[in-house]
């Protein structure tokens, strides 16, 4: 019985997995199916042209999607946009608060208002995306039908990646809109590869070069890890009423807070707002004026990749949205209501606002060492572009994604082998409970 239980186990968790990669084939065979309508010659030069936008930035999360302009070119950003305004809203505004407090019943409510928002943000960049392709002599026949098509056919590869992903959750292992933009940012990896392997090839990289960013890959890969899985565990004692003698037992536990609690939400918004003066250079600068158009090329010149006001912007950016974003998601007042509603305290701090006021000073200095390590992480492929001269784009956005993802898949496969174990440890005892009881009778 117990081989049989272990099978079921295995048969369990293999079905899961394979559905995930059903569902990832799925998506990657999508995403090769074009929009109709658009010139794929006139589309290849114009997305080549797209270097250091973001485009470009929405390029890498679609797995070149956009780059082919195919059903998927949206990926799945309009909802992940949809359901971090929602989360933000969440936090600040009282009505959704109050709901995000009512359990499982309000968190529904809120993932559906966070489908509506990514149905109505799907189809505003899809209209503004095709409007902006047809400017550039993308399509082949200009006019309101293609704007339909384009519209109707990009939203509805969002709103089936939508659906794809949260069957993904439902039937397989870990988080299925997470697992999809892995899944685009991944499949970028073998060209990537390959132009290095034939830089080394043309001689124009030496293979003690080749050998170093290898060795400087795994090196930052280890260290995203380590500070990922990096924790501040805030003792918390609890005073347990015992029958008796005793009076009171104190029982210790601990308040975990990340080192990185914001994400990769930080270099996403700092990202899209530092590539935004290439973009409207690239989309807008051609029909304005010949000053507005030398403004934004100096703008767009100075704010380049590589260039030093673009490392030092981009820095503080991410740095300024770490703090922003982690003050909206961790509220230290509530933190500390809810220790002395339930009876806990941490020792040598007063219940109520100076248990607040210590966890907002440890989760300050926490903040300040994740905004540094996103920071590090993310100027990376920077330095490796400019001062190595590799085209290997390997750090930020992208490492933190598929590091945090591939964590969160492990993280949950354990967790379901954990579970199914626990439930034959359960069916074992009450079998035995059984059987003890019946011998008595």
């Amino acid at each position: 019985m117990a081989g049989l239980g272990g099978l079921g186990k295995f048969t369990e968790l293999r079905q899961r997995l394979m559905f995930v990669l059903l569902a990832l084939i799925v998506y990657r065979v999508g995403s090769y199916i074009p929009v109709p309508g658009v010139d794929p010659e006139r589309l290849l030069e114009l997305m080549n042209s797209q270097k250091g936008t973001i485009a470009d930035m929405f390029n890498m999360f679609s797995g070149g999607a956009l780059h082919r302009f195919s059903l998927f070119a949206l990926n799945v950003v309009p909802y992940i946009s949809a359901s971090i305004v929602i989360q933000l809203m969440g936090q600040i505004y009282g009505p959704w608060k109050a709901m995000k407090n009512e359990g499982e019943a309000g968190r529904r409510k809120l993932t559906q208002y966070s489908r509506m928002g990514a149905v109505f943000l799907a189809v505003i960049q899809s209209f503004f995306l095709a409007r902006g392709l047809q400017s550039q002599g993308v399509a082949y026949d200009t006019g309101p039908g293609f704007l339909l098509t384009a519209t109707v056919a990009l939203t509805t590869g969002t709103i089936f990646l939508m659906w794809l992903g949260e069957q993904i959750t439902e039937r397989g292992i870990g988080n299925g809109v997470s697992l999809i933009i892995f899944a685009g940012i991944v499949s970028g990896l073998p060209a990537a590869a390959y132009n290095t392997l034939s830089q080394v090839a043309s001689g124009d990289m030496n293979i003690l070069t080749l050998l170093g960013i290898l060795a400087l890959v795994l090196g930052v890969t280890f260290f995203v890890v380590f500070m990922e899985r990096g924790l501040r565990k805030i003792t918390v004692n609890y005073a347990r009423k015992q029958g008796g003698r005793q009076g009171y037992m104190n029982q210790s536990s601990h308040l975990p807070l990340k080192l990185n609690m914001s994400g990769v939400i930080p270099p996403i918004f700092a990202s899209s707002i530092i590539m935004f003066p290439a973009t409207a250079t690239t989309w807008f600068g051609q029909t304005g004026s010949s000053g507005f158009q030398t403004t934004m090329q100096k703008i767009t010149q100075a704010l380049s990749p590589g260039e030093p006001l673009h490392m030092i912007l981009y820095g503080a950016l991410i740095a300024g949205f770490t703090f922003f974003y982690t003050a909206l998601v961790f509220n230290s007042q509530e933190t500390a209501d809810n220790l002395k509603k339930s009876g806990a305290l941490i020792p040598g701090i007063r219940p109520g606002k100076a248990t607040a006021d210590y966890i907002d000073a440890v989760l300050t200095r926490l903040t300040a060492a994740g905004a540094a390590y996103l920071v590090l992480v993310c100027l990376l492929p920077e330095f490796m572009r400019t001062k190595l001269g590799t085209s290997f784009h390997f750090g930020g956005t992208s490492l933190l994604i598929v590091v945090v993802v591939v964590m969160d898949f492990i993280a949950q496969i354990q967790a379901h082998l954990m579970s199914h174990q626990y439930e034959s440890l359960l069916k074992k005892a009450n079998l035995k409970g059984g059987s003890r009881g019946l011998s008595r009778g």
